[in-house]
């Protein structure tokens, strides 16, 4: 029977598996960016320091950093919440296996 029971849920597990793989790279994804946009910060106030760019391009090019920034961060705190809410349907489908 548990033969079966795997033939008939394979295509479910591996729906799973790729569903979660797309997640994961999301995430690193979104983390690679967030890196890349803290370097470019980093790089603007020395720039600025160094007298390469005035004022008022550093304010209009840090604004757009921080505004995505700002974008990346609610995107990530979505699917963290979205982390959350799987696994507690993950354990809610183990206890009823387990019933």
């Amino acid at each position: 029977m548990l033969i079966l029971d795997d033939l008939l849920l394979s295509p479910y597990t591996g729906m799973k598996w790729l569903f979660k793989e797309i997640h994961r790279q999301a995430h690193e994804e979104l983390e690679g960016e967030a890196e890349r946009i803290t370097a470019e910060l980093s790089d603007l106030y020395r720039r600025l320091e160094s007298g390469e760019i005035t004022e008022q391009e550093f304010e209009v090019r840090e604004t757009k950093l921080l505004d995505r920034l700002d974008q990346l961060q609610q995107d990530a705190n979505l699917l963290d919440e979205e982390d959350e809410e799987d696994e507690e349907d993950e354990e809610d489908e183990e206890d009823e296996e387990d019933a």
